[in-house]
């Protein structure tokens, strides 16, 4: 018999479907893991369900995705020595996050074999460790130069589905990372580039005109990571790609409120994602991503729901996960959350 799970009496209901942000619904069955059927408690026979939580008027979410993360292995960084970073974002509602390159590591090889190396063994690692129950999609290889298509079908193989940041590497020029680009993208991998000014010695600035070239699925953190592009460039990102738009709290705070109007004005909120950029030289935030939706809903024409979207449903539609969303058949990865005592 499957295992079941009834949540009911929820307040407010969020898809992650930046097109349908709120669900008319106050119930969600779910079996084996699953996500089994979206609607009302009437309409549910809760007796048979083995678990029931009473949600009590409270709001329902998918978990929250961290589009950017920088761990090395296990729940550890060497960068801030910084340990359980992972599992302390779960207590801020991500319960999946998704690597950007395990650049961190002391002495990261840098070879072709070493690169392949290092991605496989993190992208097998993650694939079992969950830190605090949270999904770690790791070994997003960072691209250096030698690196041919074979590594990139090796690669596919063996479970790494990640480009991490391209800047961070030996491959720097648009003219270098185009082909390796497309390999990764003919072998199902979702590729970054970083955005922006250096983050850790021996990357590189990137402007929207290498992006342009280079022609990756994400433009890795807008508004800087952390030094932001010129509005200008912002500009030519929005209007002139269709690239998902990351926003991430290691970044300028000004630029992501300008950035979010543009957004905005030019109807691609479907584009945009949310990550923390940690651990970095910012530091380490555990609620990040929260703080990240909080700036879009308090200070650009953002709506809270419409945040929530971009750190669950967008993010997972952009890194092909069968979660951020609440329906039928999505992987039953969901917060249950209420507003802050004193607000």
């Amino acid at each position: 018999m499957a295992n079941s799970l009834l949540l009911k009496n929820i307040g407010t209901l969020v898809s992650g479907n930046i097109e349908r942000p709120l669900i008319d619904a106050d119930a969600v069955w779910i079996e084996d893991g699953l996500i089994r059927r979206v609607g009302f408690l009437k309409d549910m026979d809760e007796k048979t369900a083995q678990t029931v939580i009473d949600c009590a008027g409270t709001t329902v979410t998918p978990g929250l995705i961290d589009s950017h993360v920088h761990p090395v292995l296990m729940d550890f960084s060497p960068r801030q020595k910084q340990t359980d970073f992972l599992e302390s974002e779960v207590h801020g509602g991500v319960t999946t996050a998704i690597s950007a390159g395990e650049v961190h590591l002391p002495g990261r090889p840098t070879d072709p074999a070493g690169v392949k190396a290092l991605a496989i063994l993190a992208a097998k690692s993650f694939a079992k460790f969950r830190p605090g129950g949270m999904k770690v999609i790791g070994g997003a290889v960072i691209l250096e130069k030698g690196l041919v298509e074979k590594d990139f079908e090796e690669m596919a193989r063996e479970g790494v589905k990640v480009v991490g940041e391209i800047g961070l590497g030996s491959i720097k020029a648009p003219e270098d990372a185009a082909p390796m680009v497309q390999w990764a993208r003919r072998n199902g991998m979702t590729v970054m580039m970083h955005t922006g000014g250096t983050s850790i010695p021996g990357s590189s600035t990137v402007t929207a005109e290498h992006v342009l070239k280079a022609a990756p699925d994400v433009v890795s953190h807008l508004n800087g990571g952390p030094t932001a592009v010129s509005m200008e460039e912002v500009v030519k990102l929005i209007t002139q790609t269709s690239m998902a738009l990351e926003m991430v709290h290691c970044g300028n705070p000004k630029v992501a409120v300008e950035a979010a109007e543009l957004i905005v004005k030019h109807k691609a909120l479907h584009r945009v994602i949310i990550g923390n950029d940690a651990p970095s030289g910012t530091g380490v935030v555990p609620l990040g991503v929260l703080r990240v939706m909080n700036l879009l809903a308090g200070l650009s024409p953002i709506t809270p729901e419409q945040a929530l979207c971009m750190a669950t449903g967008n993010t997972a539609r952009i890194y092909k996960l069968n979660r951020g969303l609440v329906a039928e058949g999505r992987e039953a990865d969901l917060v249950v959350m209420d507003a802050p005592l004193g607000s």
